[in-house]
């Protein structure tokens, strides 16, 4: 979830099902979809998934949409909102589109639907809040967890807000994963790591 993430689809050349999430998204006025960066990058991801694609924080359906338009035939997409009002009406907006499922509820529902080979933890699920993330349980070995919506490293420890920033500090030291920091403009970066074997 970006702050003001919808505003950066203004004059952007995306795919038309990109296209269809960010005008649901402005018709509700819910500014927070991914930014088009972020959105590029879960398109490529999606590419490489073979199996079950799992998604926390489905807003308005525009990084599912990014994730459908990159995914492999057969690739199965499962995205979990707790908004019911915006989970069906991105399940309207996806009506048609095969092996896609938007179910409504907290993002701990992704547990049901586990192991994947690409998660993106946009709505929830955390190594430090207590809410019991289990890498191991939630991918399959050589899946991939996405964490977005950081600001760039500039120092390590990593800092945010004055304090050193543990969330990010976790999921970059998480003895089960291979993970790295990808900066995808001047203000944004996101975490991408590998379940290790």
């Amino acid at each position: 979830m970006s702050v003001a993430g919808t505003q950066s689809y203004a004059g952007a050349d995306v795919p038309n099902l990109v296209a269809a999430a960010v005008e649901l998204a402005v018709e509700l006025g819910f500014s927070s979809s991914c930014r088009v960066e972020q959105g590029q990058l879960l398109m490529a991801l999606a590419a490489g998934a073979s199996g079950v694609i799992g998604e926390t924080g489905t807003g308005c359906g525009v990084g599912l949409a990014w994730l459908v338009s990159g995914r492999r035939p057969g690739a199965r997409i499962v995205s979990i909102e707790r908004d019911a009002e915006r989970a069906e009406r991105v399940r309207q907006l996806f009506h048609g589109v095969d092996d896609v499922e938007i179910v409504t509820g907290d993002w701990s529902a992704i547990v049901e639907h586990a192991p994947f080979d690409l998660l993106v933890l946009d709505g929830g699920g955390s190594l430090t809040d207590g809410s019991d993330v289990d890498p191991s349980l939630l991918l399959h070995p050589g899946g991939t967890v996405v964490n977005d919506d950081f600001t760039p490293i500039t120092q390590w420890p990593p800092v945010h807000a004055g304090a050193v920033d543990a969330e990010r500090l976790a999921w970059l030291t998480h003895p089960g994963l291979l993970a790295a920091e990808l900066r995808l403009a001047p203000d944004l970066s996101t975490i991408v790591a590998t379940r290790r074997p």
